[in-house]
């Protein structure tokens, strides 16, 4: 057990606060924050660092997952699909976590996330607008009202096969790095599936538990969650969720896809030096 001071409580509380609004407005979950600052700043072992990581990703999608799906947002069908093969992603990704190089998992990453953050951004500056349609034509599509743009949104999604390969390949990650898989997923729905992008946001937070909790159960059995660590950022990821959900409702979609494309070239970057 380590011993955390009160200015450390409230520390990892509030971090844990900005996380839980970030993952919850994004779908990333939050491990591509909470892990870097365990390890540098607490001096966690990554091992320690991911468990507790996993443990926040799971917070964070209990909070939000049923609001998405009672207001629309999250793809229910799409999510269950695509979990599937990110859960079994995560559990290998547990497993093989101390026999794969690390640096050739960061260097694989950061190749796959420079053309999403592109590609994302280039759609966001070019003013794509979500399709809108009068009815789904696939029990694969989805509909739902934007608050933002006061219009009602419908979409299709597509190749669904190709999406269950990266949502294996994003599970794995979850369990490798901790990243809760959305860094991965929610590109993978909005540029490959073409599902819009607060709708890919919110499927992703309804998944990203699913997975995370599949590979939080061997990360605990070997006993590296830290309790007291665990208990102040998943306390904080709550309470910051609460407030990503307004967000997430109310800002436009082109402002999310920026801010996720900038998100996803800076951990790209980090991966990629870490791979060197």
């Amino acid at each position: 057990m380590i011993e955390i001071t009160l200015p450390q409580a409230f520390f990892l509380f509030f971090f844990g606060a900005l996380v839980g609004l970030l993952g919850s407005v994004m779908g990333v979950g939050g491990g591509i924050f909470i892990v870097p600052l365990l390890v540098l700043v607490f001096k966690l072992p990554i091992q320690n660092a991911i468990a507790v990581s996993l443990i926040s990703i799971i917070a964070v999608s209990s909070a939000v997952a049923s609001v998405n799906v009672e207001k629309g947002l999250a793809n229910v069908r799409l999510g269950t699909i695509l979990e599937t093969a990110m859960a079994l992603g995560s559990v290998a990704g547990a497993l093989l976590m101390s026999r794969l190089p690390s640096k050739v998992v960061s260097l694989f990453f950061s190749i796959f996330l420079f053309p999403a953050a592109i590609s994302m951004y280039l759609k966001a500056s070019g003013k794509q607008k979500d399709k809108v349609s009068l009815e789904r034509k696939t029990k694969m599509g989805g509909n739902f009202y934007d608050p933002a743009s006061k219009s009602e949104i419908s979409y299709e999604a597509q190749k669904l096969p190709q999406a269950m390969f990266f949502s294996f390949f994003a599970g794995g990650l979850s369990g490798l790095l901790g990243l809760g898989g959305g860094i991965v997923q929610v590109p993978v729905m909005n540029i490959l599936c073409k599902v819009p992008i607060k709708a890919a946001a919110a499927t992703s937070n309804f998944m990203i538990g699913v997975s995370a909790a599949a590979s939080a159960l061997i990360f605990y059995n070997k006993g590296y969650v830290i309790e007291n660590i665990t208990v102040y950022v998943c306390a904080g990821t709550l309470f910051g969720s609460a407030a990503g959900m307004k967000i997430l409702h109310n800002v436009k979609s082109e402002k999310i896809q920026v801010l996720f494309s900038i998100l996803v070239f800076i951990v790209g970057i980090k991966m990629l030096f870490n791979s060197l």
